[in-house]
């Protein structure tokens, strides 16, 4: 699993006028790994963040950063999970350089999708490119 892509859910969102960039995430397998859609995990991880999101709403008003890009599931080795993802976080809480963020995360991630939902449909993933 040390060779596993990392998967991580991740929302750019202003919270009581603050920048915020909650995340979270786990280790695929395999088979995850290689299958079209993120799957499952996927679901589980956007359920996870947005359950986060809702709790962290009580601190104040709640708004998306990023437009459709403001949700987004990624997968990413893990060394640059754990050493360049905060680097890039950081930054992007500093500064709120929307573009940059998504440029230098573009770099980082084997692949990538924005997080959606329609009325009476299951959470979807369209590819983010």
């Amino acid at each position: 699993m040390a060779n596993a892509p990392y998967l991580v859910a991740l929302a750019l969102v202003e919270l009581d006028g603050k920048r915020a960039l909650p995340l979270t995430g786990k280790t695929q397998s395999a088979a995850a790994a290689e299958a079209q859609d993120p799957g499952d995990d996927g679901r589980t991880l956007a359920l996870e963040l947005l359950l986060r999101l809702w709790q962290r709403s009580d601190e104040g008003p709640l708004q998306r950063a990023a437009a459709d890009n403001s949700l987004l599931l990624i997968e990413i080795p893990l060394d640059v999970m754990s050493e360049q993802l905060p680097i890039l976080k950081a930054s992007w809480l500093a500064s709120g350089d929307t573009a940059a963020f998504e440029a230098g995360l573009k770099a980082l991630v084997i692949r990538g999708w924005r997080m959606g939902i329609a009325k009476y449909e299951p959470v979807s993933f369209s590819p983010w490119s």
